[in-house]
C-alpha cells in the first residue's frame, strides 16, 4: 500500500527531530552561539510539524489513494530535507549562504500544504 513508506518516513522524521532537539538543547549548547542554537530550533521545530503532516498523509493515504496526497508528502519530505537540513548546516558550520537555499524547502512545505487543501477541496 502507498501509505506504509509516508508513515514510516514520518516516524522516522519525528523521532530525528527528537533526537536533533535534545542534541541542539544539551550537546550544543556550549558550542553554539545563542542566534546558531535558535536557528537549530527552527531546523527542528519545522521537521517535527511537517513529519506530522506526513504522518496524517499516510492516514489519509490508507483511506483513499490519491495522487495528489502522495505528491503532498514528497513535497512536504523535500521541504524537510531542504529547510530543515540547511538550517541544521548553516546552524553546525556558520556558512551563512546555506540560509538562502532555506527559502526553497519553505517553498515546499507550501506546496505541500496546497496540495492537501485541494485535494480535500476536490474530494
Amino acid at each position: 500500500m502507498q501509505a506504509r513508506p509516508f508513515i514510516a518516513t514520518a516516524a522516522i522524521l519525528m523521532f530525528t527531530g527528537v533526537a536533533a532537539g535534545a542534541f541542539g538543547a544539551h550537546g550544543l549548547k556550549q558550542m553554539l552561539s545563542a542566534d546558531m542554537l535558535a536557528i537549530w530550533q527552527t531546523a527542528v521545530t519545522y521537521q517535527m510539524v511537517h513529519g506530522l503532516g506526513m504522518l496524517a498523509l499516510g492516514i489519509m493515504l490508507q483511506q483513499q489513494d490519491n495522487a495528489l496526497l502522495r505528491k503532498a508528502a514528497w513535497a512536504m519530505l523535500a521541504g524537510v530535507i531542504i529547510f530543515s537540513g540547511s538550517l541544521y548546516a548553516l546552524a553546525l558550520t556558520g556558512v551563512r549562504i546555506l540560509g538562502a537555499i532555506t527559502p526553497i524547502g519553505g517553498v515546499a512545505f507550501l506546496v505541500g500544504w496546497a496540495m492537501l487543501a485541494w485535494a480535500v477541496i476536490r474530494r
